[in-house]
């Protein structure tokens, strides 16, 4: 195929820089501080929606196994924001570690109901709420896995609200959750509960391992400044604190961040990224520690340890906060892998629980599509070239946006959904 030929043929998937006006080209910027307030898209404010948090019980086996301060996950909660009549309704399945009433949920919460949707939004695999209640194992990151105990839920919350009427079922997923999506998507497929008629996977990682190791070398940035005496917090408390007193007042939101950014006082990339690494450490950790404390592993808290309100968690968590996700692989998800699955070799791990395990199905179904960016960290050499080749003309791919970092802008929102009311 001839070069021009062959551009124009890429065109419909790209969105080139010169004709997207988000703002923010650093991609470490834009994953930190989202979309300034006046480029979002007009929302339904919390008072209007009709929303109510429920639970389910579906570990009861547990409750005499946790520590007593883990009462408040014992069960699963989620939110379900309901039209006042019949309506599609689209599942929410939230990133590493975060919880189903996070910022990013909320925010795509308040997007499809003010487009007409019932809405149900869950917690990520990764969190520990989802790890205590609902997982069978508690040790996630083996992304078939995490689809069928997500599809549980699924189910289980379709039966709970059997009078609510649905005219279609739908589902979307950001960063991890957009890799999970998938996977419930192929699932689905076979179980037919939902029949889903649109499947959007956001910011997804390709290749599992890629990412997490791009995140977890972000902790190991060198940055200038830093010493044994001097820590990150430190140099990064001080910018903040001069640039508070030049303003005279203090006003921490995103519009925040982005002033601050455009200030003498602006962070350096390398502070940047060692920010978002370790936002992703600190999610490693909770991963780590959870998966030990529920299956009793002895690997960082002893395995009959009387833990209550008054244990003194600071040792078990410092020990955690040293285990990488390589760590938490190794010592935990690879051995539960192999004793559940006959799992092999790493190479293999990283081959079932990526993208790559569902080629064929991400080639061949037309309802599933992706939106990504091009400057995202998460992403490894090769990657959107793989989306491309799988996706073809349902991968749209923004220039800029870092990680999740332009969900909100809205040429992004009117794009998601245009593509759920599509026929």
């Amino acid at each position: 195929m001839r070069p021009l030929l062959l551009l124009i043929c890429l065109l419909p998937t790209w969105l080139l820089a010169d004709d997207y006006g988000y703002p923010l080209h650093n991609p470490f910027e834009a994953t930190i501080a989202g979309t300034p307030v006046a480029l979002r898209p007009a929302l339904p404010d919390e008072q209007s929606i009709s929303q109510r948090d429920y639970s389910l019980n579906l570990r009861p086996e547990r409750a005499n196994r946790l520590p007593a301060n883990f009462w408040p996950v014992r069960r699963l909660r989620y939110r379900l924001a309901s039209q006042p009549g019949p309506a599609p309704l689209i599942f929410i399945i939230a990133g590493t570690g975060a919880h189903y009433a996070s910022s990013t949920p909320e925010y795509l919460k308040r997007l499809f109901y003010g487009a007409g949707f019932h809405v149900v939004q869950l917690s990520s695999p990764t969190s520990y709420d989802f790890m205590v209640a609902a997982s069978p194992n508690a040790t996630p990151g083996f992304s078939p896995d995490d689809a069928r105990d997500l599809y549980r839920v699924m189910q289980t919350i379709q039966a709970r609200h059997r009078d609510l009427p649905v005219s279609a079922w739908h589902l979307t997923g950001y960063s991890l959750g957009g890799l999970q999506a998938a996977f419930v998507s192929h699932l689905d497929e076979q179980q037919q509960s939902f029949n889903f008629q649109r499947v959007l996977l956001l910011n997804p990682p390709v290749n599992l391992y890629t990412s997490v190791s791009n995140l977890d070398r972000l902790v190991q940035t060198r940055v200038q400044g830093i010493d044994d005496q001097t820590s990150y917090f430190q140099v990064v408390l001080q910018k903040i604190t001069r640039y508070f007193s030049e303003k005279g007042h203090v006003d921490l939101n995103a519009a925040m961040l982005y002033d601050f950014q455009r200030s003498g006082e602006r962070l350096t990339d390398e502070q940047l990224a060692m920010l978002i690494g370790t936002v992703f450490r600190f999610s490693a950790a909770d991963i780590a520690f959870t998966s030990d404390l529920i299956n009793q592993r002895g690997l960082i808290t002893p395995p009959r340890l009387p833990i209550n309100d008054s244990t003194r968690l600071t040792e078990y968590f410092k020990r955690a906060l040293l285990c990488d996700f390589d760590c938490y692989l190794s010592e935990q998800l690879i051995p539960s892998w192999r004793a559940l699955h006959d799992g092999g070799s790493l190479a293999q791990l990283i081959e079932q629980a990526s993208l790559y395990a569902l080629s064929e199905y991400l080639g061949n179904s037309r309802k599933v599509a992706v939106m990504h960016n091009a400057d995202d960290p998460i992403l490894g050499p090769g990657d959107l070239g793989y989306l491309r080749r799988t996706f073809g003309s349902r991968l749209t791919v923004y220039p800029y946006g870092g990680h999740c970092g332009n969900l909100d802008y809205r040429v992004n929102a009117a794009d998601m959904l245009e593509f759920f009311h599509a026929p």
